[in-house]
């Protein structure tokens, strides 16, 4: 199966956050079955991630060219994260695709949010070993889930987003090829999309001038810009694009509420922003 993203904008973290990356030099099965629970376990509903195996890291950035694995490691390595897949609990596999890169082998672990989160795995890969706990990422590390952690974890249980569920009974007699094909204009279509998010921001910005003085409507005004243009993003996505603190966001986001202007719908993670211009 081919991987969602191209590699190279995996190594330099173009279209994906740090926190969904993780880089080995070489193989250590126990730290990749822990980093893979935690993908599974995908604690802030990011979608997962991706560990590159043959990539060195420096600093928190991974190290080119990489290091590689030897071509006839591959298959073993392959082989053994299946069967570190049945020891987690339930069991889980990622997708794993070979690559190659300045004529270095690597292997990338693409591996999404279980659908039967919350997931553990063994503490440690000794043969006797019994303990199993819940591992999350926190920042671009994983770690072991702590208790209050674990409460949180279990209220994730089967609220998987709707858009990132896998539906294991369609086949190929369920697609509509009217529906799924490409208009015979797309720059037409782009175009409309385009303008009805601009017609709406508009609509918004007569509304809330009312409201506020220039400085903060200006601001919130980019956030509800930001929900219109993605209604998943977070309080951190929504912090970093304006450079503000989380608290800061928060404090903004709590007004917004409160004049009506904005809400969330579902849960607090994995919910999605609705912008009010009624």
């Amino acid at each position: 199966m081919n991987l969602p993203i191209n590699i190279n904008d995996l190594l330099t973290a173009r279209a994906v956050e740090w926190e969904r990356l993780e880089f080995k030099a070489g193989w250590k099965p126990q730290k990749v079955l822990h980093t893979l629970c935690a993908f599974a376990n995908d604690f802030h509903n990011l979608g997962g991630g991706y560990i590159l195996i043959g990539v060195a890291e420096e600093n928190g950035q991974p190290v080119l060219p990489p290091q590689g694995i030897p071509a006839g490691g591959l298959d073993a390595i392959q082989k053994e994260i299946v069967e570190l897949g049945y020891k987690m609990v339930p069991y889980y596999h990622p997708i794993m695709a070979p690559c190659d890169i300045e004529g270095k082998h690597i292997l990338v672990l693409w591996a999404m949010g279980g659908q039967a989160r919350p997931y553990r795995a063994p503490v440690s890969l000794a043969k006797n070993e019994r303990e199993f706990a819940y591992f999350i990422r926190k920042g671009s590390i994983t770690v072991r889930a702590s208790h209050q952690d674990e409460v949180e974890l279990m209220s994730l249980a089967a609220t998987v987003p709707y858009d990132d569920r896998m539906n294991q009974s369609a086949t190929l007699d369920d697609l509509d090829l009217n529906l799924i094909r490409l208009p015979a204009h797309p720059d037409a279509v782009l175009e409309e999309i385009s303008r009805e998010t601009s017609e709406k921001s508009e609509v918004v910005r007569e509304k809330w001038g009312e409201k506020w003085g220039e400085k903060i409507m200006a601001r919130r005004l980019r956030i509800a810009q930001l929900m219109i243009n993605n209604p998943r993003i977070s309080t951190k996505e929504l912090a970093d694009a304006l450079q503000l603190s989380t608290s800061g966001v928060e404090n903004h986001l709590k007004a917004m509420r409160a004049a009506g202007c904005i809400r969330h719908v579902g849960p607090a993670k994995g919910g999605r922003w609705e912008v009010r211009d009624d």
